[in-house]
């Protein structure tokens, strides 16, 4: 595996350990390996998932469970997340998870194998509808979050960092729709913000520290989480129409 510019050594080791034991264990099922993310693009904060695309020719139970004890190291020691996916399913994974998946193909590297998405194509209509979808699901799910814990400002403010990701990813995803094109999804959504009024740049940026600091300042986290659940509505308010 190459050396990749931005992380840590010890990621570097256990990413190396970890993929030559999915190659061991796996055998000819393995396809491809694929880091996506932060991790892809050297930009992996200290708390940060590393996230790895495991693409199979098929599963099978015998050489899977040889690879559990290495998922498990590498888990505990950089917080490895894996997700396995056949090959003959990955059209279909892109099309009902086209938003997830614009993101993996727009911040991957290949660590193993051929690329697998190579002459594959998310299409426009699967991108709009899902990124609908995401937004009225994460603009749901923060309304009850307020609900819940408005009193509770740490649990407000971690709610509030569990957005930020899904909230960049739709951001990138929007300017892709429109043709354009940030340097990652955290420039994404400071460039929607920029866009949509002077009141959002200061809010995208408290959304970056509750992410990326923990802390927000006393008192401003139940503000801050109306204005995020505005903000979904405003980037969904943007779509096209799916023709």
């Amino acid at each position: 595996m190459e050396v990749l510019t931005g992380l840590d050594p010890e990621v570097q080791r256990s990413l190396q350990s970890f993929v030559d034991a999915a190659g061991t264990a796996l055998e000819d099922d393995l396809h491809a390996v694929v880091l996506f993310g932060s991790a892809a693009e050297g930009r992996l904060r200290p708390m940060s998932d590393v996230n790895l695309l495991l693409v199979l020719k098929r599963f099978d139970r015998a050489r899977v469970d040889r690879l559990r004890e290495p998922y498990r190291t590498a888990r505990a020691a950089i917080r490895l997340g894996a997700m396995f996916v056949l090959e003959t399913e990955l059209p279909g994974a892109m099309a009902c998870f086209a938003v997830k998946f614009a993101d993996i193909v727009a911040r991957h590297r290949v660590l193993w194998g051929p690329d697998p998405f190579a002459g594959l194509a998310i299409s426009r209509e699967a991108l709009i509808s899902r990124l609908a979808q995401d937004l009225l699901n994460l603009r749901l799910r923060l309304r009850q979050s307020y609900v819940l814990t408005s009193l509770r400002e740490e649990q407000l403010s971690a709610a509030i960092a569990d957005a930020a990701g899904p909230l960049r990813v739709a951001a990138a995803a929007l300017l892709g729709l429109e043709g354009r094109k940030a340097e990652s999804p955290k420039a994404a959504l400071a460039l929607v913000a920029a866009e949509l009024g002077p009141e959002w740049p200061p809010a995208v940026t408290q959304i970056s520290e509750a992410r990326e600091q923990a802390h927000l300042a006393a008192g401003a986290a139940p503000t801050l989480m109306l204005q995020l659940i505005e903000l979904t509505g405003l980037l969904a308010a943007r779509l096209p129409q799916a023709k």
